[in-house]
């Protein structure tokens, strides 16, 4: 019942954008908050930014800040990252989860997750 689907993600070169999307089903964002992780291969999932059920809270990891920024419509039950200036060390697997509870950066407290959706930096 309960799903997260991520959406947006897609091969861009250095200093490209994207907006990924992070649709919930199942329940609705009024009450969780969402955070946004990646992982590369052969690296452990990082958290990259959340923000709070209200959406009055948001943070980022030190390696995006300024370049990515988190919203959501609670209207259409669904999260974003805007990410600008991408780097190749952006490249990951992007997932976004659900807590019921204030945003954390660390992947235990999530309860539900969603698929991923693969973001390429790349010339």
């Amino acid at each position: 019942q309960l799903q997260l689907v991520e959406s947006g993600g897609g091969l861009v070169q250095p200093g490209g954008s994207l907006r990924l999307s992070c649709t919930a089903s199942g329940f609705t964002l009024d009450y969780y908050s969402i955070g946004w992780f990646r992982q590369a291969p052969g690296k452990e999932r990082e958290g990259v930014s959340c923000i709070s059920s209200s959406g009055g809270s948001t943070n980022y990891a030190g390696s995006v800040k300024g370049r990515f920024t988190i919203s959501k419509d609670n209207a259409n039950n669904t999260v974003y990252l805007q990410m600008n200036s991408l780097k190749p060390e952006d490249t990951a697997v992007y997932y976004c989860a659900a807590r019921r509870g204030y945003c954390s950066s660390y992947v235990p407290p999530y309860d539900y997750w969603g698929q991923g959706t693969q973001v390429t930096v790349s010339l």
